[in-house]
């Protein structure tokens, strides 16, 4: 057996004069693209009308990214003031001690290009998008959209995990098992007493193998259990899959802030804990209601409503 898995891969794809092409924004792009065709042929199944997935993918793709880098840089870029050269703020009787750079520099927010992208963030983002297609598209609801959605979006969260190992970036801590991975690139890796980087939970892999588990049940759940006629069903068992397995494995992950080394549970596990009990709450009113006969007959609704336009 291998001692440990030295990772020294060139998260640079190519480039083009001075433009660099990172293997992270390419899996992005693929993992959206794979995630449209999954949709599409969910679409074309119940018979929804040839447009809707247009106007999901660009609802979508506009909610996961802005809502990722929102979710980043409120979440989780927090630090203390003395690191980043300033004073802490006296209100009162209250000492602010950690600063966001970015709530004074807004416009900073638009350098995506530097990285600095939130799952969670991503996550409220496409809800919010969900919520405004379903008001002024869609008409169906939010939760049928996502009981469609998840099933592609398995597979973008297995490509961005991908992307996240090739950036050699948010890992676990040291580990003496032999799949251990020696994240070479990463200057903040940690070190042994000598010096030299230790090997560490390669949690992006980890995370990879539960998104594509949770891409086969519901994948199966939609299509052999017909489980779309239960509305949320499909939707809540993603959220259980995706968020219970998340919040153990931050147990094993290094904090991605200096300010989480405090926390009793760190910023990831408290984000996933509201999406835990959304899951559960579905998947008890899912199968509490009675099955829908016929999504076809609701999507013919809409159409001779004149709702979908």
């Amino acid at each position: 057996m291998l001692a440990s898995v030295i990772w020294n891969v060139d998260p640079v794809a190519f480039s083009i004069g001075s433009l660099s092409v990172r293997w992270y924004g390419i899996l992005w792009a693929v993992g959206i693209y794979i995630c449209y065709l999954i949709e599409v042929k969910l679409y074309k199944n119940e018979q929804c009308p040839p447009d809707w997935t247009d106007k999901l993918f660009v609802y979508m793709v506009l909610g996961v990214i802005i809502g990722a880098r929102l979710g980043h840089c409120w979440f989780y870029e927090w630090h203390e003031a003395s690191a980043l050269g300033l004073e802490p703020i006296q209100i009162f009787s209250w000492t602010i001690k950690y600063r966001n750079p970015y709530i004074e520099h807004p416009f900073e927010l638009l350098k995506i290009w530097q990285g600095g992208l939130s799952s969670h963030g991503g996550a409220f983002g496409l809800i919010f998008a969900a919520w405004l297609l379903s008001k002024r598209h869609f008409h169906t609801g939010l939760v049928w959209i996502f009981d469609r959605l998840v099933i592609g979006v398995c597979i973008t969260a297995t490509c961005i995990r991908l992307g996240n190992l090739l950036n050699s970036e948010i890992y676990g801590n040291p580990t003496t098992m032999p799949w251990g991975f020696v994240f070479m690139r990463d200057p903040a890796v940690p070190l042994d007493a000598e010096g030299n980087p230790l090997p560490c939970h390669p949690t992006q892999i980890y995370e990879m193998l539960y998104c594509m588990v949770a891409f086969a049940v519901t994948w199966l759940l939609y299509w052999k259990a017909k489980a779309y006629k239960r509305n949320g069903l499909i939707f809540g068992v993603f959220l259980e899959i995706i968020f219970v397995t998340r919040f153990f494995l931050e147990f094993i992950k290094l904090d991605q802030e200096a300010f989480e080394s405090s926390m009793t549970l760190n910023m990831g596990q408290w984000l996933s804990l509201p999406f835990i009990i959304w899951g559960v709450y579905l998947i008890v009113m899912s199968v509490r209601k009675p099955q829908i006969s016929s999504q076809n007959t609701s999507t013919r609704q809409h159409l001779s409503n004149g709702k979908h336009a």
